[in-house]
């Protein structure tokens, strides 16, 4: 058990800032573990025994970093929020930084977890648009259903077709699934 607070979290935190100082000086293809070992004042032993390997440490910086900050904006709407929301999305994930990081928690990735908690994320902020659509009384499609419609084309987009991929189409997306 990882106790919050504890030397475990310190460890975690301290090879988490490290993997991301040095990729930013050196690049990620680079990185080893013994240099992010010695920036992180842990032993290299200390890494492997808690991920295994590069790229499964990797995978976990990864999908930190691509856990929300903050709650989706609140514009009083369901179409304004979901819009901003997957707009912002599709930016952040679209950017070569988020590109990168969805490479990471995929491939560092064998079980499914890391996609999992990244597919949680998404829900997460897209349960807390809906249920405040719900709470104002304007009918909403179901969270299953936008991140089928919405995510989920966003995400294949980003991956494997990512010319052309702009606000307007968060927008046409989001607007589809608000006409059904």
């Amino acid at each position: 058990m990882v106790r919050p607070g504890g030397r475990s979290a310190r460890v975690q935190a301290a090879v988490h800032t490290a993997v991301r100082e040095l990729a930013s000086e050196v690049g990620r293809g680079a990185l080893t573990v013994p240099m992010v070992a010695q920036r992180a004042g842990v032993t290299p032993s200390t890494i492997y025994r808690r991920w295994g390997d590069l790229q499964v440490l990797l995978s976990d910086v990864a999908v930190e970093r691509l856990r929300p900050d903050t709650e989706p904006e609140d514009l009083g709407t369901l179409a304004s929020d979901l819009t901003v929301w997957a707009e912002h999305f599709l930016d952040e994930m679209s950017s070569p930084a988020g590109r990168a990081y969805i490479r990471d928690a995929l491939l560092g990735d064998p079980d499914g977890g890391n996609a999992g908690q990244c597919s949680a994320y998404a829900a997460e902020q897209i349960d807390v648009i809906l249920r405040r659509a719900s709470e104002r009384g304007e009918p909403a499609p179901g969270l299953e259903t936008v991140v089928d419609q919405v995510v989920a084309p966003m995400m294949y987009r980003i991956l494997f077709r990512p010319d052309g991929l702009d606000a307007a189409y968060a927008h046409r997306l989001v607007a589809q699934v608000l006409s059904r």
